[in-house]
């Protein structure tokens, strides 16, 4: 059953209790007892898994695979898959101002976007008690993709036509991406523009910001929501410009304290999520370390009424349940404590 969308998150900003939302999709394999490799190329296994999280934790919302090799893979580049660890993008496909003129947009549904948007449809009809948000990659993120993640920070000053060349046929795909997610019965979708966070916020503001905007003026409406995911350490700086492209939520990672850079320069209607470190406590960690870093944030946090507690970014394939567990549980302690 489609969710009512609007009516979720009015309710989500008015709760004094918020459900966490983590990205928490991957973590899956152990309950299904397969593989990474297996499970990228399965749409069946993937709204499985998405569903195996649902049943298994009380979060607010329900956030699919942010694989954010599926865009650049759709365009051509290499990607290296491994039995248990996310898929990454190997190497540079764009070299020069020539492979940006010749670079094709693909088709949505070829290579494997195919099988994460029939997962999405799948799961749709399997979880009906939450949203279900697809993961997709922001505009500059696909860029840095196809050009290098080191290059493209250079090319920005030198060659910045190409950047935007670029930035211009990696926006048209994911608009007609994120449509095609929104066909599926997608609530919305969690945009992953990592690769902006490590830019000065000049450049930010001119080689990712308004490519996003594009991106949600595109697809957001009343039934239909995008959440702007951002895990650099230098978003505090950039937040105007962020703020700018008008998402409906704002997830930020662990490189900056979620207070006093965030939701103290954030106004109080806007939504925030954020930010345990999912590598180094969530699956690292022990389950004591993660209750004790969940409640600790939370004691900073949770007087912001829009602050909804997540991990700062995708939580790791090979997390203990028992870590996952402990930070749904330290949340649910918390705030019986203060009720």
């Amino acid at each position: 059953m489609k969710q009512n969308i609007q009516l979720w998150l009015r309710t989500l900003k008015g709760e004094q209790q918020k459900k966490p939302i983590p990205i928490l999709s991957f973590p899956c394999i152990s309950l299904l007892g397969t593989t990474v490799r297996e499970l990228i190329a399965d749409s069946e296994l993937q709204a499985k898994g998405m569903k195996a999280v649902a049943q298994n934790t009380d979060a607010a919302a329900a956030v699919s695979f942010m694989d954010l090799s599926v865009e650049a893979e759709c365009f051509g580049a290499t990607v290296s898959v491994s039995e248990n660890e996310v898929p990454t993008v190997k190497g540079r496909l764009i070299e020069d101002m020539d492979g940006a003129k010749a670079l094709k947009i693909p088709a949505v549904g070829s290579k494997r976007t195919r099988i994460y948007i029939d997962a999405i449809k799948k799961a749709t009809k399997e979880i009906t008690d939450r949203p279900v948000f697809s993961g997709i990659i922001g505009p500059f993120s696909l860029a840095a993709r196809l050009l290098d993640v080191s290059e493209i920070m250079t090319l920005c000053y030198e060659d910045p036509d190409m950047v935007h060349l670029v930035l211009e046929k990696c926006t048209t795909f994911l608009i007609d991406y994120a449509k095609a997610y929104k066909a599926a019965g997608a609530d919305g979708i969690m945009m992953a523009e990592p690769v902006a966070g490590l830019l000065s916020p000049s450049l930010e503001e001119e080689f990712s910001s308004p490519y996003v905007k594009r991106v949600v003026d595109a697809v957001q409406d009343d039934a239909f929501l995008v959440i702007y995911h951002n895990c650099g350490d230098n978003v505090s700086k950039m937040l105007k410009s962020i703020l700018s492209v008008g998402a409906a939520a704002y997830h930020f990672g662990n490189a900056v304290d979620m207070e006093s850079d965030i939701l103290a320069q954030v106004p109080d209607n806007v939504l925030v999520m954020g930010n345990v470190d999912p590598a180094g406590v969530l699956c690292m960690g022990t389950p004591d370390d993660v209750k004790n870093t969940t409640r600790s944030l939370l004691e900073s946090c949770a007087k912001y009424p829009n602050f909804v507690l997540s991990s700062g970014c995708d939580i790791p394939p090979m997390t203990p349940w028992e870590n996952i567990d402990a930070f749904f549980s330290a949340a649910r302690e918390y705030y019986e404590t203060k009720n």
